[in-house]
């Protein structure tokens, strides 16, 4: 027999093994199948499917301050809402066809209602107006699963500034720093003391921490060291209000002194629309092959631009994380500056015209 051939059978017989013949013809067709589609998952684990949203119903309305009213909203069946905690948001699919993003105010414990704040803003893009006009006791609507992009991260030593509404992620914050027994304060700013929200139920958890700063009563505009200056020694920032009180304690918290005994943590911020754009180039979006060329300025977002030629066109955060304004792209090459869609969805042409942009001179042609 040749040595340098192996035999067809385990035990040098000259007939091929019928055992293994079976096992290599099984291990031909077996192997490729393994990288198909159908095998790329665990068998026992079941589909992933959809996430359900939430069927919510209004069980109590209140007005809470000037121009601002809050909504209670319940399971229908009386059953357990899904568990959050401090800084999550509820996006909700308003009567009209709307969505937009709310902060959850109140205690994540407390898992058979939700609660929610809402200032009435006339010149805004119309969520609000249809919040305060609309929604009352028995009002139904949807809404997705709460998701936390401001998670409290509860450091030792914290410092909650809230400017107006935004008030509605800080409170729950300032109950959990409360119940953990951390070093915290809180302070509140706004015009007036009547358009500041929960500000009893604030100085019922604690007097001493809490600070109610009205402009009226105290000539003016805080400044960001004014604010700081509230903080515990090495404290964690968390703030939440309009883009130019956020800005002031960015400032202040970048150029303050070392060694000075005030907040050394990190700052966490919640906005309450788009960044102000700093760094953008004129470009253009046409609106299909052959439709109007629209000019996008160097200081305003693509969506703004959109907007005013197609009003119906649905937008939500103004922060590229919702996706709600999402549109389709058919040519040009856009700068991605979103936080939401995946490389794969970049590709297949997906855009979020709240934030991205292109580059000075180029033209992005989409799907509208």
């Amino acid at each position: 027999m040749d040595l340098l051939t192996p035999p067809p059978d385990l035990y040098g017989r000259p007939r091929a093994d019928a055992f293994m013949r079976w096992l290599t013809a099984f291990g031909d067709r077996y192997s490729p199948a393994l990288g198909g589609p159908l095998l790329r998952r665990n068998p026992r684990r079941p589909f992933s499917r959809p996430t359900p949203q939430l069927q919510l119903v209004v069980t109590a309305r209140r007005e809470l301050a000037a121009d601002v009213v809050e909504l209670q909203l319940a399971d229908p069946s009386g059953g357990l809402l899904p568990a959050w905690q401090p800084g999550a948001h509820l996006r909700l699919a308003l009567p009209s066809g709307r969505e937009r993003h709310y902060s959850l105010t109140g205690d994540p414990a407390y898992r058979t209602a939700y609660r929610i704040a809402v200032r009435r803003l006339p010149g805004g893009g119309g969520g609000s107006v249809e919040i305060h006009d609309a929604l009352h006791p028995g009002a139904r609507l949807t809404a997705r699963r709460p998701r936390n992009g401001f998670a409290f991260c509860a450091e030792p030593a914290v410092l909650l500034l809230a400017g107006g509404i935004g008030i509605t992620p800080l409170l729950p914050m300032a109950r959990e720093a409360q119940r953990h027994g951390l070093d915290w304060r809180l302070v509140h700013v706004g015009r007036s003391a009547d358009t500041l929200p929960y500000a009893d139920e604030l100085r019922a958890l604690d007097p001493r921490r809490v600070v109610l700063r009205t402009d009226d009563e105290h000539g003016g505009v805080p400044t960001g060291a004014e604010l700081l200056a509230h903080a515990p020694r090495g404290a964690a920032v968390y703030c939440c209000g309009p883009a130019p009180m956020l800005a002031a304690v960015q400032r202040a918290l970048d150029g303050g002194p070392e060694g000075s005994g005030g907040p050394s943590g990190a700052l966490h911020f919640e906005r309450f629309g788009a960044a102000p754009i700093t760094d953008g180039e004129p470009f253009t979006v046409r609106l299909g092959t052959d439709g109007p060329t629209l000019d996008v300025p160097a200081d305003r977002s693509a969506l703004d631009v959109l907007r005013e030629a197609r009003p119906g066109l649905p937008y939500s955060c103004h922060q590229g994380f919702c996706g709600t304004c999402e549109v389709r792209l058919l040519a040009g090459s856009p700068d991605h500056r979103d936080r939401r869609l995946t490389p794969e969805q970049r590709a297949a042409g997906a855009l979020l015209p709240c934030v991205s942009r292109a580059a000075e001179g180029e033209t992005l042609v989409l799907d509208l």
